[in-house]
Order: C-alpha cells, then structure tokens, then sequence
C-alpha cells in the first residue's frame, strides 16, 4: 500500500481490499479487548502493510488464544 501512496495512483479493488483488511482488524481487537495503544499499533501496521499486516495480527490472536487456554 505504502508503494501505491508513494505512487500517486492505487486501484479501487486495493482500496476495497484495504478497507476489508482494517473491518476485520477491527473485529479482531474487539474481542481481544486490548488497550488502546495496541488498537493504534495493529491498525497502522495494517494500513502501512495491507494484508500482510493482517495476517500477522491474526497470527498473534491465535497465539494469544493458546498461551491463554494453556495457562488457564
């Protein structure tokens, strides 16, 4: 995404793509019940790196779920 900024020109299904990827992220911090900082880290994070940034928060969530389960 950066790359499209930098650019000048992105197209609509990027933008559309982008837009789901942050929905989502959003959902996902919702039932995680973070603090607010984290909620600003992971939404930069995928709005700079689009999708991949996703993935690596939903990475994280899976992780956080089965330390979570593990311990408890």
């Amino acid at each position: 995404m950066l790359l499209f900024l930098l650019l000048g020109a992105a197209p609509i299904l990027l933008w559309l793509t982008l837009a789901v990827a942050l929905y989502l992220t959003v959902i996902e911090l919702r039932a995680m019940q973070v603090h607010y900082l984290w909620w600003f880290w992971w939404l930069l994070l995928v709005l700079m790196t689009h999708f991949i940034g996703y993935l690596f928060l939903r990475a994280y969530a899976v992780y956080r779920r089965w330390n979570l389960a593990r311990s408890g």
